[in-house]
């Protein structure tokens, strides 16, 4: 799939190495509500079975390439896929820094919305995000995600608890 200068695109054999060094890095472990690394057996195994349905595994990883450079930078994520009440979580990560703040989140967002939406034809997406994660919180509310609540000392970070953020996005009308 691919929307303005990104392509999303199921994992490949090739990104093993990258999908591990990822996975294992402590300093996302915080946003992705992890405390154990991956091993490459259990990497290796998630690319194998990539090719099948959403409504077979329960969650959708695609990873995100930029157009220009094919270079991949980061994942997104569909989790928690819930046919019957028609919703999914959303996580993203963009691995290279100095990608960041290039749109290149928010082209993936919006490109993953559209899947959502229009193929898949859910009625809702979700996210958590801790709350000084406030890059993530602006990134999620400018694709129209809303907050709808707060999970109170949701998160241990070292000696303390941050708040987690609840937000969604309701299909309309005009999405």
């Amino acid at each position: 799939m691919t929307y303005k200068d990104i392509l999303l695109r199921a994992p490949e054999p090739e990104d093993l190495e990258l999908l591990y060094e990822w996975e294992n890095n402590i300093e996302y472990w915080q946003i992705s509500n992890r405390v154990t690394p991956f091993s490459k057996y259990v990497l290796k195994r998630h690319i194998e079975t990539s090719h099948r349905s959403i409504y077979e595994n329960g969650q959708l990883r695609l990873m995100i390439d930029t157009l220009n450079e094919g270079k991949t930078i980061g994942t997104i994520d569909l989790f928690d896929f819930d046919p019957y009440h028609s919703r999914a979580g959303v996580g993203i990560l963009i691995a290279i820094k100095e990608e960041r703040r290039k749109g290149y989140a928010s082209m993936a967002i919006e490109c993953l919305k559209n899947y959502c939406f229009e193929t898949l034809r859910l009625n809702q997406l979700w996210c958590n995000i801790v709350e000084t994660n406030h890059a993530s919180i602006d990134l999620f509310s400018s694709a129209g995600f809303v907050k709808s609540g707060t999970r109170r000392e949701w998160i241990r970070s070292g000696e303390e608890y941050l708040d987690q953020i609840f937000m969604q996005l309701i299909r309309s009308d005009d999405v």
